[in-house]
Parts: structure tokens; C-alpha cells; sequence
């Protein structure tokens, strides 16, 4: 039996239907009363929940397509390290193949049998040392069954040369007779009771070792990349053990002798007008105030006769624009990656413009291709048309002539750089119309896949960078002294990063200042084709003859300064002269 029955509330009489008979009323018919703040509540809770389920699900949609990148940079490193070339499509892969039968056999690599050899090297800079002849034993010196003597022939004798090379650690003693003053002698001149000859120079007062020690020290370090543990692991086996703080010390003491070589390589560096730049990590393990964490960074400009570290804790804007605060032209160009340090250093300073790198570019759309099989034509179709574009910019660098302008080129100059300038603009029309067709699938899409969505995102982020650097990039038609590339800034600071691998960084920071020093110093004789352990030689001479430092005139060490006959002698090889047998006596004869 069904009574409707009313109650009083704040928004009027509202009916209440109840059931008074025995059975239970359906659950669909039940009234429960609630208040206007009650249901405000609720609703504000119901609307709360559903914008957190929507804020949910985008979370959840932005990391399932992070995972499929992830997945995608997974796979592209899985195929760089077991994989084939990446470079070559499957189509050619698959062609080679299939014709692989109709092929002539893959010749061995190295020289081919037949072919006429370069012969054998010639070292004209090893000393010859001769040694007792190697002679026949008598018997042999004789007819075996007669005994007649064979005869001897001078002009017949053969010659067999070796290359011998011998590393020793020996203790070179110096005798300095003494003098004592004849009694007869009564001048007051103040001369000591007893007179000899000064010590031999060094380069550390009181110190036993000499300059070839500190250069080996340093060459195996600074230019081979071999830990300072190592190197002495190695003298030890030679019989001359030195402890890890004697090295240290030493080379904290040396440390200020290359402070002239290092200004006069920033003051040449700053002169010029085309630079690359590249940066990567150093760990210097000290704490510093402000500082978290050991991880610094070196920094390399590279120019046309200078290679310059240096080493910060920073990667900020302010170190570039630290070591180009001493420019002295009116504008420069800095070959660069995209990094954006370098773009925050040219919107603050008028006079530097950027040129970035065509190989980060190609290396964008292979990594793309490398991730998505789906972009894997479409990657390779681009990297033909960068490697058509370096080749097009070759062929016009070989009819520029550097003095002239380009409105004074030769025609052929002219021809090529329009033929360069056409294929660059189709490439930027190309990566235009593959955003527009990008943003179009996006608008019309209904349930593309979650790995399609992903590809094509990755795609307009390349199109879309390519675009966006458009104006560093082309720097290089309207200057063709301008690499394409930043290859030769990436190649210097190879041999920092080998040298990180082997001792893991500094650990100090007068340690990592000195490695940016000799880094410097030792790259910049590179480019000069100057012998550096000749060169080391020669200059810490010089500075042990100085007392300990820096020599006064250092024109003769600097190699743009140095005549050519000093440039041509430090070119050579550091003159290695093999002492006679009885010269060398160890600890044990003496």
C-alpha cells in the first residue's frame, strides 16, 4: 500500500513517498532526503573527480607516448650497436643480396697479391748504432771435407737493420771538483771557503728530477690520455719508483711556467674571425660553495691557428661570452651545435653570428629514421639531399677565389651557388609542406595507431627544427670560409674526452686548470705541425736555465712568432742520441 506523505524544507514541501506495507520497496523507488548544502557539496565533488579523470588521462596519454619514444631511442641504440650500417635502407640490403650470387667475391682487406707495395718506411731521424759484426763460427769458415778457408769478401758483406726502441730511467750523476783558496792568498773578496761549479739548472729547486722527467710526465697525461697511475706504474717497473704526491707536486709547481704561452695564445685567437666551438663534460671532484655534484665543463674554441680550452663549472652563456669579451673585430662567425648557450650568446652580443652544424641536422633525420621503421625512406631520402648539398658547396669552393668578393666571382663560382642556393631552398619548401601535411593528418585523424602518432611527432619536431635554425644553417652561402660543419671543433675535443675516460677528470681545480692549459697548448702545436715533446723539451730548458721561470722572451716558442728555420727544427723529431755503453751506470756499479 502506497501513502505520499509531504515534509518542509528550505526549498518548500517537497512529497515523500513511502510504502507501508510489509514488502520492501524497489531500490529504483527509494527517496532519500538530502540537504541544498549536502548536494552542493556532492556536485562540487562529482565535477572535481571528473576534471582530475581527464587530467589523468592526458598524464597517462603523454607518458604511453613517452614510453614509445623511449622504446623508439631503445631500439635505434640496439641497432647502432648490433645492428648493420644505418646508413643503407633494406631495399639495398636486400638487393646485394640477391645479386650476391652474380658478384665477384669480396676481395681480403690490406694490400692485394701483385700489386706493387710503398716499401719500407724511411727514419731518417734515428741515430744509427752499429754493433759487432755477426760473423760465421770457424768451423763454418772452412770447406767441411777439404778444410780449405774460405775466402774473405769485403764488398759482398751483407747489412740487417732493426728498429729498436728502449725506454730507460737512469740516475745521470754530475762530479764538481772542489777548490779550497791558497793560503797565500789574504784579498777580501768574500768568496766561500770552498768553490765548485753550480748544480745542473732545474726546474724545481731541490728537486732530483729533470726536465725529461716532467715531459714524459706530461705527454703521457695531457696528449696520450694514459692516467698519472699508470705512467707510474710504468717507471716503477723501470727501477725508479715515484710516489703519486711527488708527480702531483710537481706539476702544481710547473704550472704557472705556461701562464705567458697561454695569454699569447688567447691574444692570437681573439684576433681571428672564424671560430668552432664545442663543450663537454669534466668531472672536477671539489666542493665549491653554491656548487652540487663534481660535474664541470670544458669548453674548446677552435680558430684557424689556435685551440683553446677551459675549464668552468658552469654551462651557461657566461663562458663563451667570457673568453669572446676580447674580440677585436667588428663581427665574427662561430661554427656551434644547437645548444642554447651559443644562441643566448649571440642575442647579447651584436657582433657574433651563428652558424650551426649541417651533420647535427643529417644526424636528426637518421636518428629518426633509426627509431620508426615507418620513417626509415624518409630519414635516408635526407641524408641524400645533406650529402647532395655538401657536394653541390664543394663543387663551388673550387672555382672561389678567397680575395675577391662575390659579386666578383668567376661565372663558374656564380652558377654553382645558384645551383647551391636552388637545392637549399627546395629542401626548406619540402620541410615547410611536411609540417602543413603533418598538421592536417593531425586535424583529420580518427584512430591512427598510438606508434604513427609518435612518428609523425617526431617527424614535425625535425621538420620544425630544421626550420627554425634555417638562418644559422645557410650562414655559409653568403661566406663560403665557413664550414658547414662544427666537425673540427667535435675532432679537437676528442682527445680531452679519451683522456676523461681513462683518469675520470681532475681532482682539483688547479689540476683541471693545467689540463686545460697543456690541452691548449699541446693542440695548437698539433695544428702547427710542431714536434711537441720537442717542444716541451726545449721550453722547460729554457725555464729550468731561468731558474725555475718562464723564460723572458718567449717569441722563439710561439709559433707564429719563430722564424723558419726554429719552426722547421722544432718540426722534427726531439734528437734521440743512443750513448756509448759505459755512460750509463745504475745505483748498483757507481
Amino acid at each position: 500500500m502506497e501513502v505520499t506523505t509531504t515534509a518542509h524544507s528550505s526549498d518548500g514541501v517537497q512529497p515523500i513517498v513511502c510504502f507501508t506495507s510489509d514488502e520492501p520497496a524497489p531500490f529504483a523507488q527509494e527517496t532519500i532526503i538530502i540537504t541544498k548544502q549536502q548536494d552542493i557539496e556532492q556536485r562540487c565533488r562529482i565535477n572535481y573527480l571528473e576534471a582530475q579523470q581527464i587530467r589523468d588521462k592526458a598524464k597517462i596519454k603523454a607518458l604511453e607516448e613517452e614510453i614509445i619514444l623511449k622504446d623508439a631511442k631503445i631500439n635505434d641504440l640496439n641497432k647502432r650497436l648490433f645492428g648493420k650500417s644505418s646508413e643503407k635502407s633494406k631495399k639495398q640490403n636486400s638487393e646485394k643480396n640477391t645479386n650476391n650470387s652474380d658478384q665477384a667475391p669480396k676481395r681480403n682487406r690490406g694490400q692485394q697479391p701483385g700489386s706493387p707495395g710503398h716499401g719500407r718506411t724511411n727514419r731518417p731521424n734515428l741515430p744509427l748504432v752499429h754493433t759487432a759484426p755477426l760473423d760465421l763460427p770457424d768451423e763454418q769458415k772452412k770447406c767441411p771435407d777439404c778444410g780449405l778457408p774460405h775466402i774473405r769478401k769485403p764488398e759482398l758483406d751483407k747489412q740487417s737493420d732493426v728498429i729498436e726502441v728502449e725506454v730507460k730511467a737512469h740516475t745521470r750523476r754530475y762530479s764538481r771538483p772542489a777548490y779550497t783558496r791558497n793560503q797565500g792568498c789574504t784579498c777580501d773578496n768574500h768568496l766561500p771557503t770552498i768553490i765548485t761549479a753550480p748544480p745542473p739548472p732545474t726546474l724545481i729547486p731541490h728537486s732530483s728530477y729533470n726536465v725529461s722527467f716532467w715531459v714524459e710526465a706530461i705527454l703521457n697525461k695531457y696528449r696520450y690520455g694514459q692516467p698519472a697511475n699508470r705512467y707510474l706504474q710504468g717507471l716503477q717497473d723501470l727501477g725508479c719508483p715515484v710516489s703519486p704526491g711527488t708527480l702531483a707536486g710537481g706539476l702544481k709547481n710547473l704550472a704557472h711556467l705556461f701562464d705567458p704561452i697561454l695569454e699569447a695564445l688567447y691574444i692570437r685567437q681573439m684576433g681571428e674571425k672564424i671560430f668552432h666551438n664545442d663543450e663537454t663534460r669534466w668531472e672536477v671532484f671539489v666542493e665549491i660553495e653554491g656548487k652540487v655534484g663534481s660535474r664541470w665543463y670544458l669548453w674548446v674554441t677552435r680558430s684557424q691557428s689556435v685551440i683553446f680550452y677551459c675549464i668552468d663549472p658552469s654551462r651557461s652563456a657566461t663562458v663563451p661570452g667570457a673568453h669572446f669579451a676580447g674580440l677585436q673585430n667588428d663581427l665574427v662567425i662561430i661554427i656551434c651545435d644547437r645548444y642554447s648557450a651559443y644562441k643566448k650568446l649571440a642575442r647579447l652580443a651584436d657582433n657574433i653570428i651563428l652558424a650551426f652544424c649541417w651533420a647535427h641536422v643529417r644526424r636528426d633525420f637518421l636518428d629518426a629514421g633509426r627509431a620508426f621503421a615507418e620513417l626509415n625512406e624518409w630519414g635516408l631520402d635526407w641524408k641524400e639531399r645533406i650529402g647532395n648539398i655538401y657536394h653541390l658547396n664543394k663543387l663551388r669552393l673550387e672555382h672561389w677565389n678567397p680575395e675577391l668578393p662575390l659579386s666578383e666571382q668567376s661565372k663558374q663560382f656564380t652558377q654553382c651557388q645558384q645551383t647551391l642556393q636552388d637545392a637549399l631552398q627546395r629542401m626548406h619548401d619540402e620541410a615547410s609542406k611536411g609540417i602543413m601535411q603533418d598538421n592536417n593528418k593531425q586535424q583529420n585523424k580518427s584512430q591512427a595507431s598510438k606508434r604513427s602518432n609518435s612518428a609523425q611527432i617526431k617527424q614535425k619536431k625535425v621538420y620544425q627544427s630544421l626550420l627554425d635554425h634555417w638562418q644559422g644553417l645557410t650562414v655559409f652561402i653568403e661566406n663560403p670560409d665557413v664550414p658547414m660543419d662544427n666537425n673540427l671543433g667535435e675532432n679537437a675535443i676528442r682527445g680531452p674526452v679519451t683522456g676523461r675516460k681513462s683518469y675520470y677528470g681532475s681532482g682539483s681545480i688547479w689540476s683541471a686548470e693545467l689540463a686545460a692549459a697543456l690541452f691548449s697548448i699541446t693542440q695548437t702545436l698539433g695544428v702547427w705541425d710542431i714536434n711537441q715533446r720537442h717542444w716541451l723539451m726545449a721550453y722547460l730548458t729554457a725555464c729550468a736555465e731561468n731558474a725555475g721561470k718562464a723564460p723572458q722572451d718567449i717569441n722563439s716558442f710561439i709559433p707564429w712568432l719563430m722564424d723558419e728555420t726554429r719552426r722547421a727544427e722544432l718540426t722534427r723529431p726531439y734528437p734521440s742520441q743512443a750513448p756509448p755503453a759505459n755512460s750509463v751506470q745504475t745505483h748498483l756499479n757507481s
